[in-house]
């Protein structure tokens, strides 16, 4: 057991957010998990995960915040589209997370990548970080950077601060884009939907704003089951949770295949589509610049080839 008594970081914050800044360590799900358990008490109250700390309270914490380094999985398929001495660079497939939220999962990219690669355990900046740099949706495929050692990571780390670390994308968007395009919002977590991005400059309650640059050009003009598409080049200048997915839906673009924001649906696809197409970023090891592209999917493929060319 221990004593933790909040301070200032803590105005305003549920008490899961809290917890989540003294340990940064630890996944979100397992303070989630001890909370729901009655891990954290005041005044001998258990506290729930969504009421408010309290600045200047002393909370008693009978849980000690540990994680376990997450286990290889060989069995998993890892598809390497170029690699160097520090770094390595993978093609994630659609339905797959980045990294686990808790040590027991064993279906992540980075349990594949600890198979392939056991320099990766424990690089990073906590123990299911597993070397990887960036993270992509769950139903984006794509590029993902990971690496090797923590020498690498830190340097690589320093880049995407930096933001000399350029992101593109491929997505086909619904309706007819006809031009180039800059978006900028303040991105923020809904407060009443878990999961979703609102523009926050739109809503009064929204906490911790992030700022989202993305920029797109059209490449070509389609129609899609009787529907206009655009296939749109992206390039992203930030990196916000469903950045592109959200900004495009802002525009009045949604992606095709994007439920959660409004794009239309194609029967047989059962995701969105969006693909993390290439990463630039300066080798650590003697500076050149590296570009690594990840082909299409085959079910991303496959849908554009079903659509045809819209005339002008």
């Amino acid at each position: 057991m221990r004593e933790l008594r909040a301070g200032g970081e803590a105005a305003g914050l549920r008490v899961d957010a809290w917890l989540a800044g003294l340990f940064p360590d630890v996944p979100h799900a397992a303070i989630r998990k001890a909370l729901a358990a009655g891990a954290l008490t005041l005044r001998g109250r258990p506290c729930a995960k969504g009421e408010r700390a309290i600045p200047g309270e002393r909370y008693r914490l009978v849980w000690e915040p540990r994680v376990a380094a997450p286990a290889p999985n060989a069995a998993l398929p890892l598809e390497t589209v170029a690699e160097g001495a520090g770094w390595v660079a993978l093609r994630k497939p659609a339905g797959m997370d980045c990294q686990p939220n808790a040590p027991e999962e064993r279906d992540t990219l980075a349990n594949a990548l600890l198979a392939r690669f056991p320099e990766v355990a424990g690089v990073g900046d906590g123990p299911l970080t597993c070397g990887i740099l960036h993270r992509i949706d769950r139903d984006t495929s794509g590029v993902v950077l990971a690496a090797r050692g923590q020498a690498a990571y830190d340097a690589l780390r320093g880049q995407f601060r930096a933001r000399t670390v350029e992101k593109g994308y491929v997505a086909l968007a619904a309706g007819d884009v006809r031009a180039p395009g800059r978006l900028e919002h303040l991105l923020a977590h809904n407060p009443r939907a878990p999961g979703r991005m609102v523009d926050a400059a739109k809503w009064r309650d929204a906490r911790r704003p992030m700022r989202a640059v993305t920029a797109y050009r059209p490449v070509r003009g389609l129609t899609l089951a009787g529907m206009p598409c655009t296939l749109l080049e992206v390039t992203i200048h930030t990196g916000v949770t469903h950045q592109i997915r959200a900004q495009l839906a802002f525009a009045g673009h949604p992606i095709v295949g994007d439920a959660r924001y409004g794009g239309p649906q194609v029967a047989g696809f059962p995701r969105h589509f969006l693909h993390a197409r290439a990463i630039a970023f300066d080798d650590p090891a003697d500076g050149r610049r590296v570009r690594a592209e990840a082909p299409l999917t085959d079910d991303l493929a496959r849908l554009l080839a079903a659509c045809r060319p819209r005339r002008p």
